[in-house]
This record gives C-alpha cells, sequence and structure tokens, in this order.
C-alpha cells in the first residue's frame, strides 16, 4: 500500500512540473521598455586608429550609434559565436 501511494504522490508530482513548464512556453515575451530605459546589448566596438576596444552591455536602444574614439567612429567586431 505504501509503493501505491509513493508512486501516486511521485506521479501528481511529475504532472504538476510538466504542466508548469508548458505553461512558462505559452507565456508571450515581454515588450520592449519605455523609450529613455536602458536596454540589454552585447556589443563590442574597436577603434580603427589606435586598436581601443570598448563592450558596451547597456544602450537607451536596441541599435545604438557607435562611440567615438580618436576623433573617429569605432567599428563593430563580429561575435565569435
Amino acid at each position: 500500500m505504501l509503493k501505491l501511494v509513493i508512486s501516486a504522490l511521485l506521479v501528481i508530482v511529475i504532472i504538476r512540473l510538466g504542466v508548469g513548464v508548458l505553461r512558462a512556453f505559452a507565456r508571450p515575451r515581454p515588450g520592449p521598455p519605455p523609450p529613455g530605459e536602458l536596454r540589454r546589448v552585447n556589443l563590442r566596438y574597436r577603434c580603427t586608429l589606435c586598436g581601443a576596444e570598448v563592450r558596451m552591455t547597456a544602450a537607451p536602444e536596441e541599435d545604438p550609434a557607435p562611440p567615438r574614439h580618436c576623433l573617429e567612429e569605432m567599428a563593430l567586431e563580429a561575435p565569435i559565436d
């Protein structure tokens, strides 16, 4: 009898976990943040004149303007992956 109760509880736990995972996939993606709020980005720039590198992790827009260094715009580096 104990094995039956334990297996029934285990089935209930597995079903609840499965339903929870499926509900997580069914949620829509959150909308973009309001204007003026920083967004997460992962961009790397390199100065074409001196070789200085900058990694940008937050920006007010999805595609920010490149930073300037040595009075020139920095070049966007392609991601490794």
